[in-house]
């Protein structure tokens, strides 16, 4: 493949400076004849052609022949992008090469707009590579709708189409663009088949597009796709991708989305290459994948969860949707929408639609800007963690509405979850977005004021979840389904998505796990990050767009817009919380980062919890070791009995637990900030606790008998018996106080 692009890559730089030759040629007869006629009507396609390509780009004819003259100027210029050096490349971050690769992908360096370029091989006819790729909506999942206004054939065989084209905006904060533009489909000499586009926006005396309201007018400069037929079948691509998205538009903050040529390339350049991919490898491989779906059922299922949850998020008035008043804190719109459009899943095929009881769709949104947190890192914790940030008896609400039974408002219920399970569907080219159906079950469901407990099944398509991707938006969208999982059923879609404000590398360390409580487990190859990567995060920022929708009755809708309000705040919270505990700057220096103020990093802390206990107690807490700071942390984590530190407040929290602390308090690290001590306790328990505390601060600890203590879900544990003892820094001062339960079990 190396080889093929080289030699593709020469003979088209000789192309180019032949087009270029003979540009300049055609240029100076242009302005010869201009001199000596005074036949300024500009009627040849030559001289109309010559005359627009002056320097100054004066306002254009939009004649037939004007546009031809725009559109061979437009290939031109295209041409020089894809294959020469009329903009600066640089690789592309954080691109793994490899036979794996989708390609070889650059951006643009220093010049207008944001520009990506890409090269890759596919098995697929030219032709119909040409048809996929002009097929925006099919692959470019922020396209709301592309429409042809006008079609013309050109005497070289080639085709000019006048296009509108409307994009969503990614987030809450910003407007969404539109396009007005020009594509011009031709064929080479060596028989290549280029499509390329511009923007139309300083034409005069022709076709123009009013400026659309709630919409940008940004502009694309010349851009498109070369495709050359390979011997013996399939297609090398060029793939360029040049925009000027108007960033002046939105707030200083958000800018970067708008200026960054690596959102460009993953979220347009090296999606159309990962379509022909995927395409190109079903086409090879006509397989059924997950639940006998095959993979282009699959990916319409895919396309629909997007368009959905962009939908929600823009909230756009020719789709139906209103907004309801604020209750005074802005934090949380609101947005109703009963048209039968919306009520029918956007897809008329399927009778019913949603239950005749659920005549209207009210969505609850968001947005909220992130500091210091991996999105990847983010999105995967929200994805196998869901029951630190849902209410089991929304999902079952949500759930209730794809079936055919009325379902009564939900009561907020802490522990709903029986357990979470993912069927994994298909995967794209590079596993770069997955879909998979999550089943809940035990999840209580609430109909006609009886509870019943059952399964809910959730459909999901998530991306953006590899570490070493730079520049990648997050998403993690889904929608309730019926367990009969039919193509045509409508869908509500909900989720999250985060986009990094800056491009530059995440300097976190690739091998940071997920999970909170493993990410105390330390090892060789575990979570330590180059000091190097210390100042590239301390001020990463990223942008997260939350948006749940609901379907419900219209008698209702006070009703369901003060649940949807209060439970998109509580998962602003739960993220907010996790966020904090996931930020790299959480552990400290261990992993690279400079942690927070008066917090210390986990290895410290267990080094004060350890030396404390023998300073008190005259013994050792664990098994002596001569691995250094680590195997202490190690080896306190794994401990049988339950070890957990409280805050020295007036209302003390627990600040950390070992695996047996967190276990029976049956919690997470994450939510363990957010359980006192008094909770922990019997009154018995706290009326010993509230006469001993006094000597566990002047004596130093305390031994406690046996008794009964509570988890955070109110279960009775007992234990044998207890030790408190107070855990003091270097400077000898005291930090927090540190329990131990020996022997605990569930009573």
């Amino acid at each position: 493949m190396n080889k093929l692009l080289m030699e593709e890559n020469d003979r088209l730089q000789k192309q180019v400076s032949q087009l270029v030759y003979e540009n300049s040629f055609f240029r100076q007869q242009t302005q010869n004849a201009t001199l000596a006629t005074t036949d300024t009507s500009c009627e040849s396609v030559v001289t109309s052609g010559q005359h627009h390509l002056t320097p100054q780009h004066p306002p254009r004819d939009a004649s037939p022949a004007g546009l031809l003259s725009i559109a061979e100027e437009t290939l031109t210029e295209f041409l020089s992008k894809a294959t020469g050096t009329a903009v600066e490349w640089v690789q592309m971050p954080g691109m793994k090469p490899g036979p794996d690769s989708i390609g070889i992908v650059a951006i643009s360096h220093g010049c207008t707009g944001v520009a990506a370029r890409a090269c890759g091989l596919v098995s697929l006819e030219p032709t119909r590579v040409a048809e996929i790729l002009k097929d925006w909506p099919s692959w470019y999942r922020e396209c709301r709708n592309v429409d042809i206004l006008n079609v013309l054939s050109t005497g070289n065989g080639g085709t000019i189409e006048l296009l509108y084209m409307q994009l969503y905006a990614p987030t809450t904060l910003a407007p969404a663009r539109d396009f007005w533009l020009l594509r011009y489909t031709s064929v080479l000499e060596d028989g290549s088949l280029v499509v390329c586009e511009r923007s139309l926006n300083n034409t005069q005396n022709g076709p123009s597009m009013p400026p659309v309201q709630y919409f940008v007018r940004a502009e694309k400069l010349p851009s498109g796709y070369l495709i050359r037929p390979c011997e013996g079948g399939g297609s090398i691509i060029h793939i360029v991708d040049h925009m000027d998205l108007e960033p002046w538009s939105v707030p200083e903050v958000l800018r970067p989305l708008y200026e960054s040529s690596t959102l460009l390339a993953q979220k347009t350049t090296m999606a159309a290459l990962r379509q022909l991919r995927q395409i190109s490898q079903e086409v090879s491989q006509p397989t059924n994948t997950g639940w006998g779906r095959r993979p282009a059922a699959l990916r319409a299922l895919g396309q629909r969860l997007s368009k959905g949850f962009n939908e929600a998020v823009n909230g756009f008035t020719d789709e139906g949707w209103s907004m309801m008043e604020s209750d005074g804190i802005d934090d949380v719109t609101l947005l109703v929408n009963s048209s039968p459009a919306k009520m029918m899943g956007v897809n008329l095929s399927y009778a019913s639609g949603f239950p005749s009881m659920s005549n209207a769709v009210l969505c609850a949104k968001a947005s909220m800007l992130l500091q210091n947190v991996p999105p990847a890192i983010l999105l995967r914790f929200l994805r196998e963690h869901r029951s630190e940030w849902a209410d089991s008896s929304i999902d079952a609400y949500s759930a209730a509405a794809v079936k055919a039974g009325p379902c009564t408002l939900p009561v907020s219920r802490a522990g709903g979850y029986g357990g979470q399970v993912i069927l994994p569907l298909a995967h794209t080219i590079e596993h770069e977005e997955f879909m998979e159906v999550i089943k809940l079950e035990n999840v209580d469901h609430y109909r006609e004021d009886l509870m019943m407990s059952g399964d809910v099944f959730l459909l999901q398509l998530c991306s953006g979840v590899d570490d070493n991707a730079v520049g990648t938006c997050s998403e993690l969208i889904f929608a309730p389904i019926d367990a009969s999982f039919s193509d045509d059923a409508p869908l509500l879609p909900s989720g999250f998505r985060i986009i990094p404000l800056d491009s530059g590398v995440d300097g976190s360390s690739p091998n940071r796990t997920l999970d909170l409580a493993s990410s105390l487990e330390v090892g060789p190859a575990g979570n330590k990050a180059s000091s190097d990567n210390s100042g590239h995060t301390g001020s990463a920022k990223s942008v997260m767009t939350i948006s749940f929708q609901f379907a419900f009755e219209m008698h209702l809708q006070e009703n369901v817009a003060s649940m949807a309000r209060q439970y998109v705040r509580s998962i602003i919270s739960s993220v907010q919380r996790v966020a904090l505990a996931l930020s790299p700057s959480r552990f400290g220096p261990q992993m690279g980062f400079r942690p927070l103020p008066g917090t210390p990093e986990a290895h410290t802390l267990a080094r004060w919890i350890c030396q404390s206990y023998r300073c008190y107690l005259g013994v050792e807490l664990l098994k002596p070791s001569n691995e250094g700071n680590e195997s202490i942390l190690k080896t306190l984590w794994h401990h049988s009995d339950a070890v957990m530190c409280c805050s020295l407040k007036a209302l003390p929290v627990f600040t950390f637990a070992n695996q047996a602390g967190l276990d029976m308090l049956e919690t997470t690290l994450v939510a363990l900030q957010d359980i006192t001590l008094e909770k922990t306790f019997d009154d018995n328990g706290r009326k010993t606790l509230c006469s001993e505390f006094p000597q566990i601060m002047q004596q130093g600890f305390v031994c406690l008998q046996g008794g009964v203590c509570l988890s955070s879900m109110g279960r009775p544990v007992s234990y044998e018996r207890a030790v408190a003892w107070k855990v003091l820094t270097e400077e000898d001062n005291a930090h927090c106080i540190c329990f131990m339960f020996i022997n605990w079990s569930f009573v």
